[in-house]
Protein backbone atom coordinates (compact mmCIF):
# COMPACT_ATOMS: atom_id res chain seq x y z
CA UNK A 1 0.00 0.00 0.00
CA UNK A 2 2.85 2.38 0.86
CA UNK A 3 4.50 1.71 -2.52
CA UNK A 4 1.26 2.57 -4.32
CA UNK A 5 0.93 5.78 -2.31
CA UNK A 6 4.51 6.77 -3.09
CA UNK A 7 3.96 6.06 -6.77
CA UNK A 8 0.84 8.24 -6.75
CA UNK A 9 2.72 11.15 -5.22
CA UNK A 10 5.50 10.63 -7.77
CA UNK A 11 3.00 10.97 -10.61
CA UNK A 12 1.66 14.16 -9.03
CA UNK A 13 5.12 15.65 -8.49
CA UNK A 14 5.53 17.32 -11.95
CA UNK A 15 2.12 19.01 -11.65
CA UNK A 16 2.84 20.09 -8.08
CA UNK A 17 6.20 21.59 -9.11
CA UNK A 18 4.56 23.39 -12.03
CA UNK A 19 1.78 24.80 -9.83
CA UNK A 20 4.25 25.76 -7.13
CA UNK A 21 6.60 27.61 -9.48
CA UNK A 22 4.03 29.34 -11.67
CA UNK A 23 1.08 29.86 -9.28
CA UNK A 24 1.90 29.54 -5.57
CA UNK A 25 5.26 31.34 -5.61
CA UNK A 26 4.03 34.30 -7.74
CA UNK A 27 1.00 34.68 -5.46
CA UNK A 28 3.20 34.80 -2.35
CA UNK A 29 5.57 37.20 -4.11
CA UNK A 30 2.72 39.54 -5.09
CA UNK A 31 1.38 39.41 -1.53
CA UNK A 32 4.78 40.50 -0.19
CA UNK A 33 5.12 43.27 -2.80
CA UNK A 34 1.71 44.63 -1.82
CA UNK A 35 3.06 45.59 1.64
CA UNK A 36 6.36 47.08 0.42
CA UNK A 37 5.91 50.85 0.26
CA UNK A 38 7.71 52.76 -2.47
CA UNK A 39 9.10 49.63 -4.11
CA UNK A 40 11.54 50.37 -6.97
CA UNK A 41 11.76 47.52 -9.47
CA UNK A 42 15.05 48.81 -10.91
CA UNK A 43 16.98 48.94 -7.63
CA UNK A 44 14.85 46.27 -5.88
CA UNK A 45 14.49 48.58 -2.87
CA UNK A 46 11.63 50.01 -0.80
CA UNK A 47 11.48 52.47 2.10
CA UNK A 48 9.01 50.73 4.41
CA UNK A 49 6.28 48.17 4.94
CA UNK A 50 2.63 48.65 5.78
CA UNK A 51 -0.85 48.97 4.31
CA UNK A 52 -0.31 52.28 2.52
CA UNK A 53 -0.47 50.60 -0.91
CA UNK A 54 -3.92 49.22 -0.10
CA UNK A 55 -5.05 52.59 1.22
CA UNK A 56 -3.83 54.33 -1.93
CA UNK A 57 -5.51 51.85 -4.25
CA UNK A 58 -8.82 51.88 -2.36
CA UNK A 59 -8.90 55.70 -2.54
CA UNK A 60 -7.77 55.92 -6.18
CA UNK A 61 -10.69 57.17 -8.35
CA UNK A 62 -9.42 55.12 -11.29
CA UNK A 63 -9.50 51.93 -9.21
CA UNK A 64 -12.96 52.69 -7.84
CA UNK A 65 -14.19 53.28 -11.40
CA UNK A 66 -12.60 49.99 -12.46
CA UNK A 67 -14.32 48.17 -9.59
CA UNK A 68 -17.66 49.71 -10.55
CA UNK A 69 -17.22 48.70 -14.21
CA UNK A 70 -16.16 45.17 -13.30
CA UNK A 71 -19.09 44.58 -10.95
CA UNK A 72 -21.59 45.91 -13.50
CA UNK A 73 -20.03 43.62 -16.10
CA UNK A 74 -20.23 40.62 -13.77
CA UNK A 75 -23.79 41.26 -12.59
CA UNK A 76 -25.11 41.83 -16.13
CA UNK A 77 -23.22 39.29 -18.21
CA UNK A 78 -22.98 36.14 -16.06
CA UNK A 79 -26.73 35.60 -15.39
CA UNK A 80 -27.83 36.81 -18.83
CA UNK A 81 -25.29 34.78 -20.80
CA UNK A 82 -26.12 31.65 -18.79
CA UNK A 83 -29.88 32.05 -19.27
CA UNK A 84 -29.55 32.79 -22.99
CA UNK A 85 -27.19 29.85 -23.46
CA UNK A 86 -29.61 27.58 -21.58
CA UNK A 87 -32.49 28.68 -23.80
CA UNK A 88 -30.52 28.19 -27.02
CA UNK A 89 -29.16 24.82 -25.85
CA UNK A 90 -32.64 23.63 -24.89
CA UNK A 91 -33.91 24.67 -28.31
CA UNK A 92 -31.03 22.89 -30.08
CA UNK A 93 -31.64 19.70 -28.10
CA UNK A 94 -35.31 19.76 -29.15
CA UNK A 95 -34.69 19.81 -32.91
CA UNK A 96 -33.44 17.03 -35.13
CA UNK A 97 -32.92 18.45 -38.65
CA UNK A 98 -29.71 20.47 -39.13
CA UNK A 99 -28.83 20.30 -35.42
CA UNK A 100 -25.10 19.91 -36.17
CA UNK A 101 -25.22 22.92 -38.53
CA UNK A 102 -26.85 25.13 -35.89
CA UNK A 103 -24.35 23.99 -33.26
CA UNK A 104 -21.49 24.91 -35.58
CA UNK A 105 -22.97 28.34 -36.30
CA UNK A 106 -23.39 29.11 -32.61
CA UNK A 107 -19.86 27.89 -31.87
CA UNK A 108 -18.14 30.05 -34.52
CA UNK A 109 -17.62 33.15 -32.30
CA UNK A 110 -15.63 31.00 -29.85
CA UNK A 111 -12.92 30.26 -32.43
CA UNK A 112 -12.84 33.82 -33.77
CA UNK A 113 -10.14 36.21 -32.60
CA UNK A 114 -11.38 38.41 -29.75
CA UNK A 115 -9.87 41.60 -31.14
CA UNK A 116 -11.35 40.89 -34.58
CA UNK A 117 -14.82 40.50 -33.06
CA UNK A 118 -14.24 43.71 -31.08
CA UNK A 119 -13.35 45.57 -34.28
CA UNK A 120 -16.59 44.39 -35.91
CA UNK A 121 -18.59 45.53 -32.88
CA UNK A 122 -16.85 48.90 -32.94
CA UNK A 123 -17.77 49.35 -36.60
CA UNK A 124 -21.38 48.37 -35.87
CA UNK A 125 -21.80 50.73 -32.92
CA UNK A 126 -19.39 53.59 -33.55
CA UNK A 127 -20.72 56.94 -34.67
CA UNK A 128 -18.39 59.19 -36.67
CA UNK A 129 -18.43 62.03 -39.19
CA UNK A 130 -19.18 59.69 -42.09
CA UNK A 131 -21.78 57.32 -40.67
CA UNK A 132 -23.90 56.78 -37.59
CA UNK A 133 -23.14 53.06 -37.61
CA UNK A 134 -25.32 50.13 -38.61
CA UNK A 135 -26.96 49.86 -35.17
CA UNK A 136 -27.96 53.55 -35.20
CA UNK A 137 -29.34 53.18 -38.72
CA UNK A 138 -31.52 50.34 -37.43
CA UNK A 139 -32.63 52.38 -34.40
CA UNK A 140 -33.48 55.26 -36.73
CA UNK A 141 -36.19 53.10 -38.29
CA UNK A 142 -38.05 53.38 -34.97
CA UNK A 143 -37.46 57.11 -34.63
CA UNK A 144 -34.66 56.78 -32.05
CA UNK A 145 -31.92 59.43 -32.24
CA UNK A 146 -28.35 58.20 -32.97
CA UNK A 147 -26.26 57.29 -29.93
CA UNK A 148 -22.46 57.22 -29.84
CA UNK A 149 -21.94 53.83 -28.21
CA UNK A 150 -18.11 54.00 -28.35
CA UNK A 151 -17.30 57.60 -27.41
CA UNK A 152 -20.63 58.72 -25.99
CA UNK A 153 -22.37 58.44 -22.61
CA UNK A 154 -21.24 55.97 -19.98
CA UNK A 155 -24.40 53.84 -20.10
CA UNK A 156 -24.05 53.38 -23.87
CA UNK A 157 -20.42 52.25 -23.60
CA UNK A 158 -21.25 49.87 -20.78
CA UNK A 159 -24.14 48.44 -22.80
CA UNK A 160 -21.81 47.68 -25.72
CA UNK A 161 -19.21 46.10 -23.41
CA UNK A 162 -21.82 43.86 -21.75
CA UNK A 163 -23.37 42.94 -25.09
CA UNK A 164 -19.96 42.12 -26.55
CA UNK A 165 -18.96 40.04 -23.51
CA UNK A 166 -22.18 38.02 -23.67
CA UNK A 167 -21.61 37.42 -27.38
CA UNK A 168 -18.07 36.16 -26.76
CA UNK A 169 -18.88 33.77 -23.89
CA UNK A 170 -22.13 32.34 -25.31
CA UNK A 171 -20.58 29.69 -27.64
CA UNK A 172 -18.66 27.92 -24.87
CA UNK A 173 -21.70 27.88 -22.58
CA UNK A 174 -23.94 26.59 -25.39
CA UNK A 175 -21.46 23.79 -26.11
CA UNK A 176 -21.32 22.71 -22.45
CA UNK A 177 -25.08 22.92 -21.86
CA UNK A 178 -25.94 21.14 -25.12
CA UNK A 179 -23.71 18.26 -24.04
CA UNK A 180 -25.26 18.27 -20.56
CA UNK A 181 -28.81 18.15 -21.96
CA UNK A 182 -27.87 15.31 -24.27
CA UNK A 183 -26.63 13.28 -21.28
CA UNK A 184 -30.00 13.34 -19.46
CA UNK A 185 -31.58 9.89 -19.52
CA UNK A 186 -34.69 9.85 -21.73
CA UNK A 187 -36.39 7.43 -19.32
CA UNK A 188 -36.99 10.28 -16.88
CA UNK A 189 -38.82 12.27 -19.57
CA UNK A 190 -40.83 9.25 -20.68
CA UNK A 191 -41.97 8.51 -17.14
CA UNK A 192 -42.94 12.15 -16.60
CA UNK A 193 -44.97 12.27 -19.83
CA UNK A 194 -46.80 9.07 -18.90
CA UNK A 195 -47.80 10.74 -15.63
CA UNK A 196 -49.12 13.72 -17.60
CA UNK A 197 -46.52 16.19 -16.28
CA UNK A 198 -46.53 19.55 -18.02
CA UNK A 199 -43.43 20.55 -20.08
CA UNK A 200 -42.47 23.42 -17.77
CA UNK A 201 -42.61 21.15 -14.71
CA UNK A 202 -40.52 18.54 -16.55
CA UNK A 203 -37.92 21.20 -17.29
CA UNK A 204 -37.95 22.56 -13.72
CA UNK A 205 -38.08 19.24 -11.86
CA UNK A 206 -36.01 16.98 -14.14
CA UNK A 207 -33.88 18.91 -16.62
CA UNK A 208 -32.54 21.63 -14.31
CA UNK A 209 -31.56 19.27 -11.44
CA UNK A 210 -29.87 16.88 -13.88
CA UNK A 211 -27.76 19.59 -15.51
CA UNK A 212 -27.23 21.62 -12.31
CA UNK A 213 -23.54 20.55 -11.98
CA UNK A 214 -22.79 21.98 -15.43
CA UNK A 215 -24.79 25.12 -14.69
CA UNK A 216 -22.85 25.58 -11.47
CA UNK A 217 -19.57 25.09 -13.32
CA UNK A 218 -20.52 27.72 -15.89
CA UNK A 219 -21.62 30.19 -13.22
CA UNK A 220 -18.38 29.79 -11.25
CA UNK A 221 -16.14 30.09 -14.32
CA UNK A 222 -18.34 32.92 -15.61
CA UNK A 223 -17.82 34.94 -12.43
CA UNK A 224 -14.07 34.35 -12.49
CA UNK A 225 -13.81 35.18 -16.20
CA UNK A 226 -15.87 38.36 -15.86
CA UNK A 227 -13.76 39.58 -12.95
CA UNK A 228 -10.66 39.05 -15.11
CA UNK A 229 -12.09 40.95 -18.07
CA UNK A 230 -9.69 43.29 -19.84
CA UNK A 231 -9.16 42.32 -23.48
CA UNK A 232 -12.87 42.84 -24.21
CA UNK A 233 -12.67 46.49 -23.15
CA UNK A 234 -9.42 47.01 -25.09
CA UNK A 235 -10.97 45.49 -28.21
CA UNK A 236 -13.81 48.03 -28.11
CA UNK A 237 -12.31 51.17 -26.59
CA UNK A 238 -8.55 50.95 -27.11
CA UNK A 239 -5.78 50.90 -24.51
CA UNK A 240 -6.47 54.27 -22.85
CA UNK A 241 -9.42 52.95 -20.84
CA UNK A 242 -9.09 55.38 -17.93
CA UNK A 243 -9.80 58.33 -20.21
CA UNK A 244 -13.03 56.66 -21.35
CA UNK A 245 -14.01 55.52 -17.85
CA UNK A 246 -14.13 51.93 -19.07
CA UNK A 247 -11.21 50.34 -17.27
CA UNK A 248 -11.51 47.07 -15.32
CA UNK A 249 -9.64 45.82 -12.25
CA UNK A 250 -7.27 43.75 -14.38
CA UNK A 251 -6.78 46.75 -16.65
CA UNK A 252 -5.93 48.88 -13.62
CA UNK A 253 -3.31 46.31 -12.53
CA UNK A 254 -1.82 46.31 -16.02
CA UNK A 255 -1.73 50.12 -16.14
CA UNK A 256 0.07 50.27 -12.81
CA UNK A 257 2.71 47.91 -14.18
CA UNK A 258 3.12 48.83 -17.84
CA UNK A 259 0.56 51.46 -18.91
CA UNK A 260 0.50 55.23 -18.72
CA UNK A 261 0.67 54.94 -14.93
CA UNK A 262 3.37 52.27 -15.15
CA UNK A 263 6.20 51.80 -12.70
CA UNK A 264 4.20 51.11 -9.52
CA UNK A 265 4.41 47.35 -8.89
CA UNK A 266 3.44 47.77 -5.22
CA UNK A 267 0.13 49.42 -6.15
CA UNK A 268 -0.45 46.81 -8.86
CA UNK A 269 0.21 44.03 -6.34
CA UNK A 270 -2.22 45.53 -3.83
CA UNK A 271 -4.92 45.80 -6.52
CA UNK A 272 -4.24 42.20 -7.59
CA UNK A 273 -4.60 40.93 -4.02
CA UNK A 274 -7.88 42.84 -3.64
CA UNK A 275 -9.13 41.22 -6.86
CA UNK A 276 -8.03 37.81 -5.57
CA UNK A 277 -9.95 38.39 -2.33
CA UNK A 278 -13.10 39.44 -4.22
CA UNK A 279 -12.99 36.40 -6.53
CA UNK A 280 -12.27 34.05 -3.62
CA UNK A 281 -15.21 35.46 -1.64
CA UNK A 282 -17.62 35.14 -4.58
CA UNK A 283 -16.42 31.59 -5.27
CA UNK A 284 -16.89 30.55 -1.62
CA UNK A 285 -20.42 31.98 -1.61
CA UNK A 286 -21.22 30.04 -4.79
CA UNK A 287 -19.83 26.86 -3.25
CA UNK A 288 -22.05 27.29 -0.20
CA UNK A 289 -25.12 27.91 -2.37
CA UNK A 290 -24.29 24.90 -4.56
CA UNK A 291 -24.61 22.51 -1.60
CA UNK A 292 -28.35 23.24 -1.55
CA UNK A 293 -29.18 23.57 -5.22
CA UNK A 294 -26.69 21.40 -7.13
CA UNK A 295 -27.50 17.68 -7.46
CA UNK A 296 -24.63 15.31 -8.23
Amino acid sequence: MENKSAKGWLYLLPAMIFLGVFMVYPLIDVFIYSFEEGYNSASQTFFGTGIYNYSYVLHDPYFLQAVKNTFILVICTVPLSTLIALGISYGLSSIKPLRELYQTVFFLPYVTNTLAVGLVFMILFQKNAYTDGLVNLFLGLFGISPVDFIDGPYWAKMFVLCFYTIWVVLPFKILILTSALASVDEEYYSAARIDGTRPFRIFYKITLPMISPMLFYLIITGFIGAFKAYSDAVALFGTNLNAREMNTIVGYVYDMLYGNSGGYPSYASAAAIILFAIVLTITCINLLVSKKYVHY
